[in-house]
């Protein structure tokens, strides 16, 4: 047994060489005496602690960290599971099978494909809790915080009260009247702590926690409430819960749990609905529409997306809900998907495509105010230098202004009156911020009577 085990138990360094043997869960789950379930339980648990999606990844994460040693004690071809000689009978003559690769061979290719790999990860600019130089999208603990962020000067946006506790990852909802910041990641770990801003007093309060502490979650306000599903736990596992905030009463509630796990998805009302996009299940990224329905207290499925993607937003405008950016897993994306609920059943599909933004953003904020979309935040792998609008009658984006340059990932953005507020997120350290954006400007014009 390796002296350094990292994030891994025993048991789970004891799949890990198995899966690398390329024994199946079968086979691994005969050899440990444990059943299939068990096995795929300990593969997930491994994926994302190793911030991998696949076996091969792990096996050459495996390598590289000494675990597993290439050449000499690795199986024969053939030897798992194979059957004792039987009679003689006439078959086919077998085709020629290829001379097995030397030794050097083998380290030569796995080394290759490791240093690939590594490239990609590292164009990703992860980092996991508390392991330099390991990687995860799902968390921001441990990473080296830079300090205090240089501002920008800018016309439109203004300064507000900050938020009491520095966090990331959160999600951002309305009442009509106040603002609410709920749960996400400090630097102190997964919070459940709800917060709410009194634009009147310039001033934040606290709210009832959130039953069930989570990041890289979204909310939604449908009717009278707030609804937060999913999410990413302290454990890094993805939860399924929907818990649903009044905020009259200052109460939680839990609904019907999700279809699956679900963290790092899209979020958006429309018709009294609420709409989840891809996301993370705790293994992979997916390309799902889950609908729920309040009244039924039940999920149903619409048409996915055309690809898999997590850390992208979505907001309605217009009897439609856009989605925005995003994370595959190793870029940032640019690409703008809109999703027609009427249009489901129909031989065109409910999905098309829309101008992409300016520039890939992964951890955005998008906000609808009157007829135009707001981009906010990014910088994940691609420096960020300006915000956008969108203008859905000519379809085209255009750039604004920004207070926070360079990166601001995984901020919460919601509108309120004609302004957008863009609060906390991730630049080089967990942020306070509380900006507010004049979205529309306002014109009184003088009234004239008759005669006049």
């Amino acid at each position: 047994m390796p002296d350094d085990l990292g994030p891994l138990s025993e048991r789970e360094i004891e799949v890990l060489k198995l899966v690398a043997d390329g024994k199946t869960n079968q086979q691994i789950a005969r050899e440990l005496v444990i059943s299939p379930n068990t096995v795929k339980v300990h593969l997930r648990n491994i994926f994302e602690k190793l911030g991998v999606q696949s076996r091969t990844e792990a096996t050459m994460e495996a390598v590289r960290r000494g675990w597993v040693t290439v050449g000499g004690g690795m199986p024969a071809a053939g030897a798992a599971g194979e059957a004792e000689p039987g009679p003689v009978e006439p078959v086919e003559e077998p085709p020629a099978v290829p001379a097995p690769l030397a030794t050097w061979q083998r380290i030569y290719m796995v080394v290759a494909a490791v240093l690939i790999a590594a490239g990609l990860l590292a164009s990703a600019g992860w980092q996991a809790p508390g392991r330099a130089g390991h990687v995860t999208p799902f968390s921001d603990i441990g990473q080296a915080q830079i300090g205090a962020v240089a501002r920008n000067p800018v016309s439109r946006w203004i300064v507000r009260a900050p938020i009491p506790a520095a966090r990331s990852r959160m999600a951002v909802a309305t009442d009509g009247v106040r603002l609410y910041v709920i749960a996400g990641e400090t630097a102190d770990g997964i919070t459940d702590q709800v917060l709410f801003y009194d634009r009147s007093a310039n001033a934040w309060q606290t709210a009832a926690a959130k039953p069930t502490a989570t990041a890289n979650i979204a909310a939604v306000r449908i009717g009278d409430r707030i609804y937060v599903a999913g999410g990413t736990l302290a454990d890094g596992q993805s939860a399924d819960v929907l818990e649903v905030y009044d905020p009259q009463a200052d109460a939680w509630e839990t609904r019907a749990a999700l279809p699956f796990p679900l963290a790092a998805y899209a979020a958006a009302e429309l018709d009294g609905r609420l709409y989840l996009f891809g996301g993370w299940d705790g293994v992979r990224f997916r390309a799902d529409t889950l609908i729920y329905d309040p009244a039924g207290d039940r999920w149903s499925s619409g048409s996915a997306m055309p690809e898999p993607r997590g850390f992208h937003a979505a907001s309605a405008l217009g009897g439609r809900i856009y989605v925005a950016g995003g994370f595959d897993g190793r870029h940032e994306l640019a690409s703008v998907l809109v999703y027609d609920p009427a249009a489901e059943g129909t031989a065109a599909g409910p999905w098309s495509s829309r101008a992409a933004l300016s520039q890939p953003r992964g951890g955005l904020g998008l906000v609808a105010l009157g007829a135009r979309l707001y981009a906010i935040g990014g910088g994940w792998t691609e420096a960020l230098s300006f915000n956008e609008q969108y203008d859905a009658s000519a379809d085209a984006w255009s750039r604004i202004e920004t207070p926070i340059a360079g990166q601001w990932r995984n901020l919460g953005a919601v509108a309120l009156g004609n302004k957008v507020y863009a609060l906390g997120g991730w630049s080089g350290g967990y942020l306070d911020n509380n900006e507010e954006y004049q979205a529309l400007l306002q014109q009184l014009l003088p009234l004239f009577t008759k005669g006049q």
